[in-house]
């Protein structure tokens, strides 16, 4: 496990479910910093006195205030750092949920594990930490759950349908609106089988479901 761990965090309130992450896990040396300049600074005077961090926790977004930094976020603070100390392990915990920036991370800037923001984070950082300390990275459920999304090209004629279906009209009805808008096909059979494909590419087993998660991606 960790041994000695830097957070880059402007939040107090993330901080505080950091600390209670970092503490049920029994690592005891963490260092909390509110900008990205400060935790470059950290990473230095860490590796001048031969006690470098082993992990680097960060959020890609910092709110401005009064106090002007050189490092204009996250990634520029992840760049930074991965240049300082090449072999540093980075996990980055924010409320970014844009699949092709989130890939980018892991593409572009090798980080080890990205955790999102939101419903049950607390348990996906403990899994992320134990598996990147394993020597693995952590891909979050959100971002595996994506990659079904990339597998189905959405067309047209999917996001007329399913706006429909998200605007309310219910399945039996939506071949009357195709027709009044002059898309074709706009039969019911076309709808139902359409429908059942894309269900079928992305693991939802009912339109309420498909709908849900077309929104949360922002097909539509």
């Amino acid at each position: 496990m960790f041994e000695h761990v830097l957070i880059a965090e402007d939040h107090e309130s993330a901080n505080i479910s950091l600390r209670k992450t970092l503490e049920d896990l029994a690592i005891a040396r963490f260092h909390f910093v509110y900008y990205c300049d400060d935790a470059l600074s950290a990473l230095q005077i860490a590796g001048r006195t031969q006690k470098p961090y082993d992990l680097l926790i960060t959020d890609l977004y910092f709110e401005e205030d009064h106090q002007k930094q050189q490092l204009a976020g996250g990634q520029a603070l992840i760049a930074s750092a991965r240049a300082l100390q090449p072999h540093l392990k980075i996990l980055v915990f924010s409320g970014e949920h844009r699949t092709n920036v989130i890939d980018d991370l892991f593409v572009k800037t090798g980080i080890d594990g990205y955790v999102r923001k939101a419903r049950h984070d607390a348990q996906h950082l403990k899994e992320a930490i134990a598996k990147i300390a394993a020597g693995g990275k952590y891909y979050p459920p959100y971002l595996r759950q994506a990659v079904k999304h990339n597998a189905h090209s959405f067309t047209e004629f999917d996001i007329a349908v399913l706006g429909l279906l998200a605007a309310g009209v219910l399945q039996k009805n939506i071949p009357g609106h195709l027709q009044k808008s002059g898309i074709r096909p706009s039969g019911l059979s076309s709808v139902e089988k359409r429908l059942n494909l894309v269900r079928e590419a992305l693991g939802c087993t009912n339109n309420e479901q498909l709908v849900a998660y077309c929104k949360d991606q922002h097909v539509i």
